[in-house]
């Protein structure tokens, strides 16, 4: 099933970001999105049934040459650390320099109109 963003979508996802668009931007971004789901669809249509999966696009990252697989990119993954960690401030004291709180959050201004 073919998809295409509409010029309708392109203003409802524009409101939703809060974003003011030219009629100029809103056609450039409704031709790349319309672009995109076509290069989409062209790649759907592919036959990948013989084409294994892949753990990595590409093994350019892959330090040893002589392993294999995920042996390959055994270094890019360490043992969690917990040297260097220190308890959290309390949080009554995380308040106490609070130019507003209620007593559990801080209060901030609104930055955002809607």
């Amino acid at each position: 099933m073919k998809m295409k963003v509409t010029e309708k979508d392109v203003a409802n996802v524009a409101d939703l970001a809060n974003l003011e668009l030219t009629e100029a931007e809103r056609a450039v971004l409704l031709r790349d999105l319309n672009s995109i789901l076509d290069y989409i669809d062209r790649l759907n249509q592919l036959d990948t049934t013989e084409v294994p999966p892949m753990a990595q696009v590409s093994d350019r990252y892959g330090i040893d040459q002589s392993k294999t697989g995920s042996e390959r990119f055994a270094y890019s993954s360490r043992e969690d650390v917990l040297e260097g960690l220190r308890k959290s401030l309390p949080h009554n004291v995380a308040l106490q320099n609070a130019p507003d709180s209620d007593g559990t959050f801080f209060k901030v201004p609104k930055v955002i109109e809607k």
